[in-house]
């Protein structure tokens, strides 16, 4: 019998990929659903298990199966690790995405599962943490705080009851590498939590997972269920946010888990002294927790060798928007923004040139070509006026209006602040207030009017209480300085060269 592999990841399935996977399963094939490989515009995406391994067709549709079972159909690509998306990554977090099926127990352990866990509980909780902390992870899912000195502080707290709470409140526009793993590897996430739980004390762990994603809720509750015994005594459990985005600030997150309006707490004090239900609390993104397993299992050196600066090992790059190939491209840092979008993504979708792209979601800094050199880490980025946050990149060509893009970062804000400090629920109902002047000719005198927006710019970068109303000013401001032109000023002199 014919093995195929195609994938049941919730954008393959928007594609199609549930109609053809009935349609190999009509023709008497052996299906397997794995998770997708991250390259978008190959999707759906088969491939084909034979004597050369898992050769690879794609996109294809329903109608297919007897071209692709023959050999004959005109979209065979190979084997996907050959694909040059796929050649120069180093997948230390994805490895499996796209491998393996899911909800495999067998598979997952074939595939290097459990090695780390099982390495760290042979080791005192101390010491895990020092290996994490030598290996130089940062977190993944906003601003790049050493995960190391954050287990650290919860392992010193005092206390007997202690959590970990992986954040998987995927809000950025732009991003799904949370989603894709998962879906595609969720036993790698259960993995890290449970080595996070023996390296601080914790034996309870909950998943916050955004409604929005019931593919990845289905998938992480399955493979909690399955993988108990395992994990054991460490306990796991699912909780589902209503789509707030600012609950993807970790301290609304954990108002949202107790069952509260989801709103920013002051800090001090921080999560890790007094977190969920007051208890010290580790509060990680998807990407960091599912890097642990493969720190534990190949030593600090291993991951801290690749990277760039302070910012070491890889990070899952997520590159959408007005591009010719998204999707997720894992890599060491230091690659620069014009190989990820002119040779990676293969530049624009439509054609035109690229004016811009924006980095961290909608509340990243916009960059303009002149600045596509810029090598990919933390300190570069904010040295440059933006953020790596969750490293999903948007593309746009050069018919985009970047007044109109600066006044949807604020209109962006006003919708989504939780209402609990003023320079955020306040100044970006002003800033949409502005902006609209500007674009519609009705200011007296735009430099007027662009330095009060300025103004109010800094005002909730300094004053806000969370990275929501501190983080609008970027894109606003980004869009000021390099395209002016855009709100009634002169062009920069770089953008005229």
């Amino acid at each position: 019998m014919t093995r195929v592999f195609i994938s049941a990841d919730m954008a393959s399935v928007a594609l199609g990929a549930d109609n053809i996977a009935e349609a190999f399963a009509a023709a008497g094939c052996d299906v397997v659903r794995t998770g997708s490989h991250g390259l978008f515009s190959i999707e759906p995406l088969v491939e084909v298990e034979g004597e050369q391994g898992r050769i690879a067709y794609g996109p294809v549709a329903a109608g297919d199966v007897a071209a692709i079972l023959a050999g004959t159909h005109a979209n065979r690509l190979g084997r996907v690790a050959d694909l040059p998306f796929f050649t120069a990554q180093q997948r230390f977090t994805f490895g499996r995405c796209g491998v393996i099926d899911p909800l495999s127990l067998d598979d997952y352990a074939v595939h290097d599962g459990w090695a780390g866990l099982h390495t760290a509980r042979e080791m005192a909780p101390a010491a895990v943490v020092a290996v994490v902390r030598e290996s130089g992870l940062r977190g993944r899912g906003g601003a790049g705080f050493p995960t190391g000195i954050k287990w650290q502080t919860v392992l010193d707290a005092p206390g007997p009851e202690k959590f970990i709470v992986c954040n998987a409140d995927e809000g950025d526009s732009g991003t799904f590498a949370d989603r894709m793993l998962m879906e595609g590897d969720p036993y790698g996430l259960i993995e890290g939590m449970a080595i996070a739980g023996h390296a601080v004390g914790a034996n309870h762990g909950y998943v916050y997972i955004r409604s929005e994603y019931p593919f990845a809720i289905r998938a992480m509750q399955a493979a909690i269920e399955r993988s108990a015994g395992i994990v054991a005594p460490f306990i796991l459990e699912v909780r589902v946010g209503a789509g707030a985005y600012v609950c993807g600030e970790e301290t609304a997150l954990l108002e949202s888990i107790e069952g509260k309006r989801g709103q920013v707490r002051a800090k001090p004090p921080l999560p890790a002294h007094a977190g969920l239900f007051g208890k010290p609390t580790v509060i990680n993104n998807v990407l960091s927790l599912a890097a642990v397993p493969f720190i534990l299992r190949e030593g600090a050196a291993a991951y801290a060798a690749v990277g760039y600066g302070r910012s070491r090992g890889t990070m899952p790059i997520q590159i959408a928007g007005n591009i010719r190939h998204g999707g997720l491209y894992e890599i060491g840092f230091g690659i620069t923004l014009r190989e990820l979008v002119e040779q990676v993504g293969g530049g624009t979708a439509s054609g035109r040139p690229v004016r811009a792209v924006q980095v961290g979601g909608p509340l990243g800094a916009y960059f303009p070509p002149s600045m596509f050199d810029l090598a990919f880490d933390y300190e570069t980025f904010a040295a440059a006026g933006g953020l790596i946050g969750h490293a999903g990149i948007t593309v746009f060509d050069d018919t985009v209006d970047m007044a109109h893009m600066a006044r949807f970062a604020m209109e962006f804000c006003a919708i989504e602040s939780c209402g609990k400090c003023t320079p955020c629920r306040i100044g970006s109902t002003r800033g949409v207030e502005i902006i609209d002047r500007i674009r519609l000719g009705r200011t007296r005198s735009v430099d007027q009017d662009v330095a009060t927006l300025r103004d109010l710019c800094d005002t909730m970068k300094y004053g806000s209480l969370c990275a929501l109303g501190g983080f609008t000013p970027y894109p606003v401001l980004s869009a000021l300085d390099h395209f002016p032109e855009d709100f009634g000023g002169s062009a920069p002199a770089v953008a005229a060269e």
